[in-house]
């Protein structure tokens, strides 16, 4: 498990988070429940301001949601109708014993202390029930989403994952994975809003916050790929993990 004061970082910046960072692919979130037919009930753990639990809402499925931080869950109770936010973390989830068909995460699974949430989950989805962490990762396959990586010193790659999530514990299958492309598109603001979001930058010092801040406005200013563009496309790769309850 990293940082706590990082982990708990976002609900300062709930709205912001909301509304910069990317949404999840339809097709990512059909194969991390594939079998599973609608209304499948679904737990999004970690689930911040719902984003991903409205592209599960969108598919059909019924969503409980369960979030730690206190500003992340209002926000997700502004945005996300229809699905309920509960207090709790991955180490302790608030629901009964095998209450879920599936749990999915996005975004948060390298927040949690992975033997007792591994033991939790289990413990909440059905036998034959579905657990799929999903994250979207910049494409740092493309030179000027690489330099601001390294400016914004945003981790996390595919290749970095797949070498750190290997199993589940002991009551879940060995996890399949799955890698899927989209993009957004930002106008130069947005992409330094959705910096802004990222837990380095949130608990940063003002003065390494102002650098970070005057490095990316340098990148956008003279990049060839960046400048004088109204219109950034950004690329993403959306890694899904998916393994059964035993």
């Amino acid at each position: 498990m990293t940082d706590p004061t990082q982990a708990l970082s976002f609900g300062a910046a709930a709205a912001e988070y909301d509304r910069y960072r990317p949404r999840y692919p339809q097709a990512a979130l059909r194969w991390a429940l594939d079998g599973l037919a609608a209304p499948a009930r679904t737990v999004d753990l970690g689930a911040g301001t719902g984003i991903l639990a409205r592209g599960l809402l969108a598919l059909g499925h019924e969503v409980t949601a369960v979030e730690p931080d206190p500003g992340m869950r209002a926000q997700f109770a502004a945005t996300t109708p229809g699905a309920p936010a509960l207090a709790g973390s991955a180490e302790s989830v608030p629901l009964p014993d095998g209450y879920a068909d599936a749990v999915l995460v996005g975004q948060a699974y390298h927040w949690f202390d992975r033997e007792r949430a591994h033991s939790e989950i289990a413990r909440v989805l059905r036998p034959g029930g579905v657990f799929a962490p999903v994250w979207n990762l910049r494409d740092d396959r493309v030179g000027w989403v690489n330099d601001m990586n390294r400016i914004a010193e945003i981790g996390g790659t595919v290749d970095r994952l797949l070498g750190d999530v290997t199993d589940f514990g002991p009551d879940l299958d060995r996890p399949e994975w799955a890698e899927f492309t989209h993009v957004t598109e930002l106008t130069p603001e947005d992409l330094l809003g959705m910096v802004g979001t990222r837990s380095y930058h949130l608990t940063a010092t003002p003065e390494r916050r102002r650098q970070i801040d005057r490095e990316l406005r340098a990148l956008l200013d003279t990049h060839p790929e960046l400048a004088g563009r109204e219109a950034i496309v950004l690329p993403y790769r959306t890694l899904v993990f998916r393994a059964r309850r035993r």
